[in-house]
């Protein structure tokens, strides 16, 4: 879900969009709540909906922590597979589902990443995540606005730079910055998905923007 996000400029002219963005967020977290307990009913459909519905995202946090297309499929098969043995254990009550997969995916990380003991990485530069529905981050903010081929050239490149500089990330700075502006989660649900409080949170989140703004500057002088 969403965090309210005003701007000091016009934050009273924001609440209608935020307020309407809150209510779809709801009515979305009801829908797949309700897909979940069909899928325990037995509902072949109802699983077909919510693993189809959900495979883009959960790709897309699992590539931008391994840095590897690869692994990040493979990773992203545990995933659902992790997800249709414990799909019992999802209490609505107790949170939305989207929390609740991202909790499950975030553990699985961390364990494939304690099993490795090391970053894993992409082989080239040029692989980069097509989930444009994700939004862009800041930093992918900063690419060339210059029209055509070059901008299209300007933008995947500096995705591959963001990339690159956030698989060398401390893994516990990096879950922090992709579930918050990548993913764009607030700092409520992070909280309860890496088990810390939001203080923490947001420690986390600016130590890890410092950190990735530091090695984007440092992968832009060298390839210039």
């Amino acid at each position: 879900m969403t965090e309210a996000r005003l701007s000091p400029e016009e934050p009273q002219s924001q609440l209608p969009q935020i307020q309407e963005q809150r209510a779809a967020a709801v009515a979305e977290q009801a829908r797949l709540a309700e897909l979940a307990v069909r899928c325990l009913q037995g509902d072949a459909d109802a699983w077909e909906k919510l693993a189809t519905g959900q495979h883009r995202r959960i790709y897309g946090i699992c590539y931008r922590f391994t840095g590897s297309a690869t692994d990040a499929e493979d990773l992203t098969q545990e995933v659902f597979l992790k997800m249709f043995k414990n799909l019992a254990s999802f209490d609505p009550a107790k949170g939305g589902f989207t929390t609740w997969l991202t909790t499950l995916t975030r553990n699985l990380l961390v364990d494939s990443y304690r099993r490795s003991r090391m970053d894993r990485v992409s082989d080239s530069l040029d692989e980069t995540y097509d989930g444009e529905d994700d939004g862009p981050s800041k930093a992918e903010k900063l690419a060339d606005t210059r029209p055509g081929q070059e901008h299209h050239m300007a933008g995947l490149e500096l995705r591959a730079q963001i990339q690159q500089a956030l698989a060398q990330v401390s893994p516990d700075l990096r879950e922090a910055v992709i579930l918050r502006d990548l993913e764009d989660m607030d700092y409520k649900d992070i909280a309860e998905i890496l088990g810390v409080p939001q203080g923490t949170v947001k420690s986390r989140i600016s130590r890890g923007r410092s950190e990735l703004a530091k090695l984007l500057k440092r992968i832009e002088g060298q390839v210039m």
